[in-house]
């Protein structure tokens, strides 16, 4: 399956057939579970992602990821962004100012909170709080940003701002996003992959572009889950 840079492909499909599995394989966040076995080959450009000798903090600077639930660490809005360049070794007050004043206004964050930088991030709305989670993948300037249903926690008028970010990311990062919403999908992504459980094991049926997958299904399972039938 390629991942075309600089292009959204959406993974869908129902729950349980191996979406975010997948996508936890991408910047080898399964090496934290424990009991886990990944084996094949996963390919950045020529890196090896599961060759057992990668630096890790290397691989996921290169591949970001935001989850389902907004997760801001219990930090002033200003720390949050600050702490991943300052473990990247980025002390320079001034330098660190300027890349999180960059950073927030790229999410669409920085009018709404430029003016209390070091309250909590805790005291952000739910579409805040995702759009920083954002921000504060995207302050290492990432190769690839994965999202795990970024959208499904957030209520309709915020998914609708997190939504217009992602879509803002095309060309710019390469973004792989799981989605149970098939509309969602349809209007943000370029490509998708449809994953399903076939003999208890989660697959995958189909890949595509969008276009191809919804308006023209190859697979009787993709036809069906498109159309409704099925998942």
């Amino acid at each position: 399956m390629p991942i075309e840079a600089g292009k959204i492909t959406a993974l869908v499909g129902p729950s349980g057939c191996g979406k975010s599995s997948f996508l936890s394989c991408l910047n080898r966040l399964t090496d934290l579970l424990p009991n886990t076995k990944v084996s094949g080959s996963i390919r950045l450009d020529s890196l090896e992602i599961l060759d057992n000798t990668l630096d890790l903090i290397a691989l996921r600077w290169r591949v970001g990821t935001i989850f389902q639930k907004p997760n801001p660490f219990p930090f002033s809005i200003w720390k949050n962004l600050a702490f991943p360049l300052q473990e990247h070794g980025i002390k320079n007050r001034e330098q660190l100012d300027a890349i999180i004043e960059t950073t927030l206004k790229d999410v669409g964050l920085w009018n709404e909170v430029k003016d209390r930088l070091k309250t909590s991030a805790l005291s952000l709305s739910g579409g805040q709080k995702q759009r920083l989670c954002m921000a504060r993948a995207l302050v290492l300037q990432p190769e690839v940003l994965l999202l795990d249903e970024p959208c499904s926690a957030l209520d309709p008028i915020a998914s609708g701002v997190v939504e217009d970010l992602i879509a803002s990311l095309r060309g710019h990062y390469t973004v792989v996003i799981v989605t149970h919403n098939l509309a969602q999908a349809r209007r943000i992504g370029d490509y998708a992959a449809l994953f399903w459980v076939q003999q208890t094991v989660g697959q995958l049926i189909e890949y595509g572009t969008i276009e191809q997958i919804f308006s023209d299904p190859q697979h009787p399972l993709t036809s069906a889950y498109v159309n409704g039938i099925r998942g």
